[in-house]
């Protein structure tokens, strides 16, 4: 187990959206990842490099989230993981994974099956509408802020052999 008294990795909490740019890509190493700290059921990067994947071995609580700030309350958004699957993946397919994503006070859950013979990078993603012109008007800091994660947490069934090679809070027109 990793030496900090926590088993699980915390990232980075006071990420920033850039202003120039539409798409920001994340890291594993600044992503929440729950028992990430111990090397018995995740692999995560110490340092930023190659390679900079997060590397599931085994866990029966998917849990993997993260947080940006200063993004636009007036803009839809897409949130999404980069991931692949090694050969010898297990128990993907038979439960469905959750993206959930919540500005201000408006969550966005969508449901996704991962096909466990899946070859390659792939995307797990999902959508945030922004709020109507009425909710619009009411903006205040916490609209600014993107909070998204990756779930299965409720089979109890154990899964290993995803690798999380990035993720990326993209704002849309």
């Amino acid at each position: 187990m990793a030496s900090n008294s926590s088993p699980h990795h915390s990232g980075n909490s006071s990420l920033k959206f850039p202003k120039d740019v539409k798409t920001m890509i994340i890291p594993p190493k600044a992503l929440n990842i729950v028992w990430g700290n111990d090397n018995r059921y995740w692999t995560v990067p110490e340092k930023e490099g190659l390679p900079a994947l997060a590397e599931l071995h085994q866990v029966s609580w998917l849990e993997v989230t993260g947080v940006v700030d200063d993004t636009n309350p007036n803009k839809n958004c897409e949130v999404g993981f980069r991931v692949s699957l090694n050969p010898d993946a297990f128990g993907w397919g038979k439960y469905p994974i959750y993206m959930m994503i919540k500005k201000g006070t408006k969550i966005s859950w969508t449901k996704i099956n991962i096909t466990p013979n899946q070859k390659g990078e792939f995307e797990i993603k999902g959508r945030w509408m922004k709020a109507d012109q009425q909710t619009q008007n009411n903006v205040n800091s916490s609209d600014r802020k993107v909070f998204f994660g990756l779930y299965e947490v409720w089979s109890g069934k154990w899964k290993g052999g995803l690798k999380i090679h990035s993720a990326y809070v993209k704002e849309l027109p």
